[in-house]
């Protein structure tokens, strides 16, 4: 009789998920601090280069489509669901060993469902962290926001380590 594999595991789909939703719950956990703590625009310093700031982005990263006029909204609703779906399939097909693939599709999952969360019922994102040196500031961001970009970077590393393996195969072969 073949061993049953524990349900959860670093091979399995369940434990991203489940991280997925770990990340979807510390962004509403602090987007809801930040909109009861915050004054909207009004920045509380943290430290010489971080600010804490409520912001309102109805638009996507960076702002961009901020102020298209609100059929913005619903287009990266639509958006952030099929890519949520796609997410949630390519984390089921992972073979064993993707751990990597797995990390980095929880947190751009976690992160896409927590903004789509924000544009749903409240029509923006609420985003509060504001990184600024000399003046300059990074747009506004939030949880959800950092741990889209913590995953897209992984994924990236990951596909540049498969590549250089892959390379390696190929030269061990000729």
């Amino acid at each position: 009789m073949p061993e049953r594999q524990p349900m959860f595991h670093i091979h399995s789909p369940l434990t991203w998920l489940v991280l997925a939703a770990v990340i979807v719950y510390a962004d509403a956990w602090t987007k809801q601090w930040a909109v009861e703590s915050l004054v909207l625009y009004r920045p509380v310093e943290v430290s010489a280069w971080l600010n804490w700031t409520l912001a309102h982005n109805y638009g996507a990263a960076f702002s961009i489509l901020n102020d298209a006029g609100g059929w913005q909204r619903w287009f990266f609703v639509v958006l952030a669901l099929v890519v949520t779906l796609f997410l949630v399939v390519w984390l089921f097909r992972l073979q064993r060993g993707e751990w990597r693939t797995g990390l980095a599709l929880s947190l751009v999952l976690g992160g896409a469902v927590g903004n789509v969360i924000d544009r749903i019922t409240l029509g923006y994102v609420v985003d509060f962290i504001d990184v600024h040196y000399a003046g300059w500031h990074w747009p506004a961001f939030n949880i959800a926001d950092s741990a889209i970009t913590c995953g897209i970077v992984l994924l990236i590393i990951d596909t540049l380590l498969l590549s250089l393996r892959e390379r390696r195969e190929q030269k061990q072969l000729s």
